[in-house]
């Protein structure tokens, strides 16, 4: 009766381990997320409705997911400070400079 009982607090022991460290795992998903959404500069040309904004290394268009931003900004050529989501092609501006020419 005591190996059974033995064996069985073992496995309860192996399994509560298992699930601690799965637990943990998970904390690091979420650290890699944050370090992907570091702000980069990028340099480009806001559209005229502001929704919009074509990069001038790779002429690719991404959505501004906070137009408010570039608010007064439409149909000039900028550089954005901005989050950068290569899964939905949209950008999250953090700050926007008027660019050099």
């Amino acid at each position: 009766m005591k190996t059974i009982l033995v064996t069985v607090c073992f496995a309860l022991a192996l399994l509560s381990l298992n699930v601690a460290l799965a637990q943990d795992t998970m904390q690091d998903d979420h650290t890699k997320a944050d370090a992907a959404k570091k702000a980069v500069d990028v340099t480009g040309k806001v559209s005229d409705d502001g929704k919009m904004f074509v990069g001038d290394s790779d002429s690719k268009s991404w959505t501004i997911s906070n137009p408010d931003a570039v608010k007064g900004h439409e149909g000039h050529h900028v550089t954005l400070k901005a989050q950068l989501d290569a899964d939905k092609s949209e950008v999250r501006v953090v700050s926007l400079k008027m660019a050099k020419d």
